[in-house]
């Protein structure tokens, strides 16, 4: 059986301040796009020499080791609580690791959805979503996929009504991985959630006027590490963007336009999709 993990970005991203856990409290909005990567689970015939996995990938290249994919992680996960088979996954890798599209955490939602259908588990939408928690704060987003609002450590997510329907979307990655544990390091918090300036409230308002209200927190630390990303960003811009921002924690930067646009070749050569969003 063959699923489709797609790509998501933040329409807006704030940190608030540091938790007794370790933990940072946040809010987002994120919202699903079309960039998709391929992955495919079959059983394997088992014999006594059979592994419980075969696993591999083409497409980008996927860093570290098997163990340590999220895709694996799932796969053993749902192994520890009910009786897999031997089970060969392949995986088609479209999504650009390390660029704030939640590319991993797409992929490990879907390994939960995909073996759950495959192997008749019965697990319903809510156990789905505790055993998606336990792999990423954000894999819980994929199993819905749809527009979200998330709070908290980024783990709490209620549905948000917003549509990006009509808008020409381009999404670019600039072929940067950007550390998420530097970013955070980095980031200047807010300390506080005034409710007169959270994204919920921002993100009801027509998006020509997001421009001077919505932001990501990690971006001026990461634009200051890197700071061709400031320029890519006022391309954006320069080409008729009327809303850009960087996605989660970077490093691929998005751009909403009315048309299609003109971009400069620099840009072109970066972009992972671009497309009028239908939803």
């Amino acid at each position: 059986m063959i699923c489709f993990p797609n790509a998501k970005i933040n329409l807006g991203l704030h940190v608030i301040n540091k938790r007794a856990d370790g933990f940072h409290n946040i809010e987002s909005v994120f919202y699903p796009v079309p960039l998709c990567d391929m992955l495919e689970a079959i059983p394997l015939h088992a014999d006594a020499d059979t592994p419980d996995y075969r696993f591999m990938s083409a497409g980008l290249p996927v860093n570290g080791a098997d163990s340590e994919n999220l895709i694996i992680k799932a796969f053993q996960l749902l192994k520890a609580d009910y009786d897999l088979p031997s089970t060969d996954i392949c995986l088609y890798k479209k999504i650009p690791m390390g660029a704030g599209l939640g590319g991993g955490s797409a992929d490990a939602a879907f390994m939960l959805n995909l073996l759950n259908q495959i192997y008749a588990l019965r697990i319903s939408s809510l156990d789905l979503k505790k055993y998606a928690a336990k792999l990423g704060s954000d894999c819980a987003f994929f199993l819905d996929n749809a527009p979200a609002y998330l709070y908290g450590k980024g783990h709490e997510l209620e549905p948000y009504a917003i549509s990006l329907k009509g808008w020409y979307l381009v999404l670019i990655y600039p072929k940067l991985h950007s550390n998420t544990a530097i970013a955070y390091q980095h980031v200047q918090r807010r300390e506080f959630l005034d409710q007169d300036k959270c994204l919920k409230h921002f993100l009801q308002l027509p998006v020509e006027q997001w421009k001077d209200l919505v932001f990501n927190d990690f971006e001026p630390s990461v634009f200051k590490n890197h700071p061709q990303l400031t320029n890519m960003k006022q391309l954006l811009y320069d080409s008729g963007a009327v809303f850009a921002l960087m996605s989660g924690s970077g490093s691929s930067l998005f751009g909403l336009f009315r048309e299609k646009p003109d971009l400069p070749t620099d840009l072109k050569e970066l972009i992972v999709y671009e497309g009028y969003q239908e939803q």
